[in-house]
């Protein structure tokens, strides 16, 4: 199990087994390297595999209330 504050974004479409469409956004740089690393080691997103109301998806709020990111992530082995 892996969990942190990686600053990635990992968008909203589904990849593969690592990503469900339950995200936020669109991904960026961060957010493609680690959905590389979840392909690599056999690891899901955990966060985006449940359906949360729109307003309980984010993790991180800009000051001054401008955007909402989902930025923190649990990671686990796929077999679990």
């Amino acid at each position: 199990m892996v969990m942190g504050d990686f600053n990635a974004k990992v968008g909203d479409e589904r990849v593969e087994d690592v990503v469900e469409p339950s995200g936020i956004g669109t991904v960026n740089e961060r957010g493609r390297r680690l959905i590389e690393l979840c392909q690599v080691n056999d690891f899901t997103n955990t966060n985006t595999w449940y359906q949360n109301h729109p307003r309980r998806r984010w993790t991180w709020k800009s000051p001054g209330d401008r955007s909402r990111n989902k930025i923190d992530y649990i990671l686990i082995q796929k077999r679990f």
